[in-house]
């Protein structure tokens, strides 16, 4: 039986058909993802309402991308290049993801996701990445993923996945400041950017800046399928 992987939607105005309304959306390569790695996607709209019944129905969870976190979830002010803020999609992702946590439920955490997961555990972020590193070569233009390489950390998780480098798809002009408890970074750019962290003491908690849903590499998503199957299986 395929696990059943809970994916964090958007909630935004969309426009279908003669359509125009607010939806909760996600791009179809997320889907696509889990369901070439042997999982049953399910989207999970942003909600405070129901979290613990949500995870009951859960094996494993990805945690999309999307806009800028409101920096009030770190205790900052806002960056005149900070945008897109979504404070409700905030509040109940870093709850969701908590509870997973709680639970050691296996969590994949994709760019935006990533940040939650830096965030949940008591760190903050970069707001304006141009501004450290000199450049915008993470996101050179909207809309369009950035590709270069990251190099992997040894003694990590994500490199016995992927190996000592792996060319990626970045678009975020965000990134990691201060590192949250309980995670080590796992990956680094060339310009020095950490691009990814896991938290050692679960048994599956990842979290990378760039796009796996748009490369062809999928082990990433493998693994997530991999470790909730055996999560389904231990807690029934």
């Amino acid at each position: 039986m395929r696990p059943v992987i809970g994916i964090t939607s958007y909630a935004e105005e969309a426009r279908w058909g003669v359509w125009e309304a607010p939806a909760a959306l996600i791009p179809l390569s997320y889907v696509q993802a889990i369901e070439r790695a042997g999982g049953r996607p399910l989207l999970v709209p942003p909600s405070l309402e129901g979290l613990e019944e949500t995870l009951d129905v859960l094996d494993g969870l990805l945690l999309s991308g999307g806009s800028d976190l409101d920096p009030e979830t770190y205790g900052a002010d806002a960056h005149p290049e900070t945008n897109g803020v979504r404070p409700e999609r905030d509040r109940a992702e870093l709850a969701l993801l908590e509870a997973a946590l709680a639970r050691d439920m296996p969590v994949l955490a994709v760019c935006r996701g990533s940040q939650v997961l830096n965030v949940a555990r008591g760190g903050d972020l970069v707001q304006h990445l141009p501004e450290v590193v000199g450049h915008d070569r993470h996101k050179h233009t909207p809309g369009v993923f950035a590709d270069h390489d990251v190099e992997v950390l040894g003694g990590t998780r994500l490199h016995e996945l992927v190996g000592d480098h792996a060319p990626v798809k970045s678009h975020h002009h965000q990134g990691f400041g201060t590192i949250g408890e309980g995670l080590r970074e796992s990956a680094r750019a060339d310009d020095g950017t950490v691009e990814a962290l896991e938290a050692p003491d679960r048994r599956f908690a990842l979290g990378v800046l760039w796009h796996p849903e748009a490369g062809e590499d999928a082990a990433l998503f493998e693994a997530l399928v991999a470790e909730s199957r055996r999560y389904r299986a231990e807690r029934r």
